[in-house]
């Protein structure tokens, strides 16, 4: 099934009583159905975006709902609350759709202002055709809607070769603690039967990282994600228990999946490997618990992610950071094993999901360019490692930081026996610089995180 996005903007005035002046006021909004736009019924969406009224408001987190009903009821009704100087107020108007002045109709919003459920102000919206059409046409698109569970069905199909990775990294917010539970299928290019294991590794922010693995144990083919022995990677729960450590906690899901990799890779297995996150952010609320103490958790965020492919690459590097609210970025910066991929610098694959929207729009942009120009790059090493990159309008840089001593380095074998090292980190740091284009170089959102930042970087 699919659903409907689309962005609009809207100008107009507004007089809050009859002793303030009449204020400009503008709406720049997202709006996102479940389902796909059909004018002769009533389609029902949320909406999130910025309002700004002159000398009163700016508010980039307003949120509220949209009624879409052309026909059947005749009217478009927008209910959007927002905070103008500490004051909550709700935006409540509708356009009346008539067959006598279409146009009319469907561009002027009439409207009412609200506080704490009594009338303040009163305003009129309009629609700008000539600005504003073709941008709102061209911001019409009709995703799929997916959940996590739709991805934690094993991929693998009985060839040789290949290697399948479920992983859930979180960081407790009541210590700080962060959390990595890493289950694995490999297939050895052999032939030999398929084995499953993994392990799971606990980043104090002060002591000693520990870790212990499972396995390797007989791959059984489940149907609903990773099952071996105890432990359990399936839909809305974690469990099971490796050497001391001891885990059983649920998901919910925060946001929808994210393909750091092109769409397609994930359905049809022609790159080297590809990557993509079930629930791009994710809460996590249960027990983890090693020989010395058992963390409760409750609300943990952090995301759970998959790997589908032939091995590890030559040469990588990965961050996963919960920017908040709505926001993610996730990063996977590698160099291929293929005799001529190999000799590339590393190809970078950068998702920023903010405010609604995920940048940049294809997720091979960043990894190609356009015809080859204006890929991202990416400088690996540690402690420290960066990725930067612009598109047309926007650039932006990251700065990842690995303490060794917040930092954990595991080795374990591809499926054709090479042997790989990864070191991890669940509590690294990193600074994230988003800045736009407006006829100079402007930020246009930045975020540090300090112990919070999930990021790996290993070799063969």
């Amino acid at each position: 099934m699919r659903g409907t996005t689309f962005t609009e903007t809207m100008l107009g005035t507004v007089r809050l009583d009859a002793t303030e002046p009449v204020r400009r006021i503008r709406l720049d909004l997202r709006a996102r159905a479940d389902e796909v736009l059909r004018p002769h019924r009533t389609v029902r969406a949320r909406l999130d975006g910025r309002v700004r009224v002159t000398g009163l408001a700016d508010d980039p987190d307003a949120t509220g709902e949209l009624e879409i009903s052309p026909l059947a009821g005749r009217r478009i009704r927008y209910r959007l609350s927002f905070t103008a100087q500490g004051r909550r107020l709700t935006l409540d108007g509708w356009k009346s759709v008539t067959v006598r002045h279409p146009v009319r109709s469907m561009t002027v919003l009439p409207f009412t202002l609200y506080e704490d459920g009594a009338p303040v102000g009163q305003g009129t919206l309009r629609f700008p055709l000539g600005t504003g059409l073709a941008p709102f046409l061209l911001s019409f698109r009709f995703p799929r809607r997916e959940d996590a569970a739709d991805h934690l069905a094993p991929r693998w199909d009985g060839r040789p070769g290949r290697t399948e990775v479920w992983y859930t990294t979180l960081t407790d917010p009541a210590t700080g603690t962060g959390i990595w539970l890493h289950h694995e299928l490999v297939a050895p290019t052999d032939g030999s039967a398929p084995v499953a294991h993994g392990w799971a590794a606990v980043f104090p922010p002060e002591g000693k990282v520990t870790h212990a693995r499972f396995g390797p144990l007989p791959w059984s083919g489940p149907v609903r994600g990773f099952t071996a022995g105890d432990v359990a990677a399936v839909p809305g729960r974690l469990s099971g228990s490796a050497g001391d450590l001891s885990w059983n906690l649920t998901e919910l899901p925060a946001a929808e999946p994210l393909f750091t990799f092109p769409r397609w890779s994930w359905r049809r297995p022609l790159l080297p490997a590809t990557h993509m996150l079930p629930a791009a952010r994710a809460t996590y609320d249960g027990t983890f618990a090693d020989q010395d103490r058992t963390l409760t958790l409750r609300g943990a965020p952090g995301a759970s992610a998959r790997i589908n492919g032939h091995g590890n690459a030559r040469r990588w590097a990965w961050l996963h950071a919960d920017l908040g609210d709505d926001g993610v970025l996730e990063v996977v910066a590698a160099v291929s094993t293929r005799p001529l991929l190999r000799r590339l610098p590393p190809l970078v694959f950068l998702r920023l999901r903010h405010h609604g929207r995920t940048w940049p729009r294809r997720a091979e942009r960043s990894a190609v360019g356009l015809l080859g120009i204006g890929r991202f790059r990416a400088d690996i090493g540690l402690p420290r490692w960066t990725v930067t990159g612009r598109t047309l309008l926007r650039r932006i840089r990251v700065d990842v930081t690995q303490p060794a001593e917040r930092t954990l380095a595991l080795d374990y074998r591809d499926p054709d026996g090479a042997p790989a090292v990864c070191r991890n980190s669940e509590s690294a740091d990193a600074t994230v610089l988003l800045e736009r284009w407006w006829g100079r170089w402007r930020t246009e959102a930045s975020w540090t995180l300090r112990g919070t930042a999930h990021a790996e970087v290993g070799d063969r």
